[in-house]
């Protein structure tokens, strides 16, 4: 059994990138899941955050302390929720969790759709330039969920996998879409996984189209990676 810690946030300023939601707390008792996300949780630029596909985010608890050795002087950072994750557990990793599974979560049901995609703003809110880089190539990036059945949810209440609907990894897919040269086959397998997000089908297809691996510049670093 896999019990989460839960978190939510609001949106707020920063002055060094937009405004974010990047910044959670830990909430304890029961909380309603919409297929919006979690009751009281906001997202900024909902572009690239949040949406029916990203309505939760989970990063796995155990990278921290791997972190913690990457960057010993920043290691008071790096604990739960620090990456602006909604849910937090031991033993669930990009290894042992595929994309399409489904959990039951107290009243409610989520699907895993894609990995999470790193980007800048992690960099600036833990101080550590090269951090989003460094978790897209070690593959540890967590994933992200749809809500198919809305409910009350706590983290006393275990996360169930139901159903395993593909074969394809969270590991998997964060190696074929971020560490691996173009792969039209592996392309292909990952667009075949039940339960992919949309926007990561959108981007498969497009690589498969104009033949080439889209820029992670701007994603990664921000301004600095034009």
């Amino acid at each position: 059994m896999h019990y989460p810690d839960v978190y939510i946030g609001n949106i707020e300023s920063y002055p060094d990138y937009s405004p974010s939601a990047i910044a959670k707390r830990q909430i304890d008792g029961a909380v309603v899941l919409t297929s919006a996300g979690l009751e009281g949780d906001q997202q900024a630029e909902k572009s690239y955050h949040g949406g029916a596909d990203r309505a939760l985010c989970h990063f796995p608890r155990e990278h921290y302390a791997w972190l913690r050795q990457q960057f010993p002087e920043e290691e008071d950072r790096f604990h739960p929720p620090a990456f602006g994750e909604n849910l937090s557990t031991l033993g669930m990793t990009e290894d042992n969790v595929f994309i399409g599974d489904i959990f039951r979560w107290g009243e409610a049901l989520i699907q895993v759709t894609q990995p999470r995609a790193p980007c800048y703003k992690l960099n600036h809110f833990l101080g550590c330039k090269n951090l989003s880089p460094l978790l897209q190539q070690s593959g540890r990036c967590g994933w992200l969920y749809r809500v198919i059945g809305t409910g009350n949810v706590s983290g006393d209440r275990p996360l169930e996998l139901l159903t395993r609907n593909s074969e394809v990894s969270v590991a998997q897919a964060i190696s074929i879409a971020f560490n691996m040269p173009f792969d039209e086959e592996q392309y292909r397998r990952l667009m075949s996984a039940a339960g992919l997000s949309a926007s990561w089908s959108k981007t498969m297809q497009t690589r498969l189209v104009q033949r080439k691996i889209e820029d992670f510049g701007r994603r990664l670093f921000g301004s600095e990676g034009k």
